[in-house]
């Protein structure tokens, strides 16, 4: 079975303006709701392609409720903690002439809570995933991917960490089977500007040396390249379309390498389904149906 772990999921609230004036009232255009959070993203994606998954995490109060009914509502199987304090987080997307966003806060998590998602995690078996995404509430251990990867490293579950800076460095000292910073995210850890693919080899390899087994490199508009753990380098062109939205695109990357890898337990048809996945729902309002995605990799 694959297991998503959100730490801080949202009600992801979109608005579009013609402009936005500050200091006065606006009117939207356009609006849409959507259920956040990066790996409640993987797990949408996932049941897109025909994946089950289960969608682990922290939930609190009204918000909190909306997010678990919503992600039911998209055929998702649920474990979430149910937190006492506070409420799930929600995000304002403002789309105008630029785009703004406003990010709450969520939660407080106490340590009998974060215990609970221990027990849950400690059901995890032989052979299954766990993608472990996103940013990690203030009010939970910083180090707390390395402790879970710490607490299943006596069984073979592939861990697949999709995070930025620290959090992605310090986890590399447990051999993830998969993390998949993008080009710029890839760039801040090292202090430089990863320009190309040729460039983004050169520091994938660096995350290799420091424990990574495989690292799959995002590059936007300039598709994707995955160093893999037998040594081999495989690149992917972008297809070609207009971009709408950028949230979930990397999400959506991740989904399709697991749905891809899963199939065939080949690398190079997981970095394409990846890539067709991630460029669709870059290509779409929100997350892309698998029609879309099909349709994309069959043109790459």
């Amino acid at each position: 079975m694959i297991y998503t772990v959100t730490c801080n999921p949202a009600l992801d609230y979109v608005v579009k303006l013609d402009a936005l004036k500050l200091g006065e009232v606006n009117r939207t255009r356009e609006e849409a709701l959507y259920y956040g959070g990066k790996g409640i993203n993987v797990s949408a994606m996932l049941g897109n392609l025909g994946v089950d998954s289960v969608a682990l995490g922290f939930v609190a109060g009204f918000t909190g409720e909306a997010i678990e009914k919503g992600v039911n509502s998209l055929g998702i199987r649920t474990d979430f903690v149910h937190v006492k304090q506070g409420f799930s987080r929600i995000n304002v997307k403002l789309k105008a002439d630029e785009e703004s966003e406003v990010n709450g806060r969520g939660p407080s998590i106490d340590e009998a809570e974060r215990r609970e998602l221990f027990d849950k995690l400690d059901t995890l078996r032989d052979g299954d995933v766990l993608v472990l995404a996103g940013s990690i509430p203030g009010t939970l251990p910083g180090d707390l991917y390395e402790q879970i990867m710490d607490m299943l490293s006596d069984r073979r579950v592939e861990v697949i960490v999709d995070a930025t800076r620290e959090l992605l460095q310090n986890v590399l000292k447990h051999r993830p089977f998969l993390i998949k910073p993008n080009h710029h995210e890839l760039g801040e850890i090292y202090g430089v500007t990863v320009k190309d693919a040729e460039e983004a080899v050169v520091y994938a390899h660096r995350l290799q040396e420091e424990g990574a087994r495989n690292v799959l490199v995002s590059m936007a508009g300039d598709g994707a390249v995955l160093l893999t753990q037998e040594g081999a380098v495989y690149r992917a062109k972008a297809p070609s379309g207009t971009v709408r939205n950028s949230v979930g695109a990397g999400d959506s990357m991740v989904a399709g390498f697991i749905a891809g890898y899963l199939k065939e337990h080949d690398f190079e048809t997981a970095l394409r389904l990846g890539t067709a996945a991630g460029s669709a729902s870059a290509f779409s309002e929100g997350l892309a149906d698998s029609e879309e995605v099909y349709k994309l990799l069959e043109r790459m």
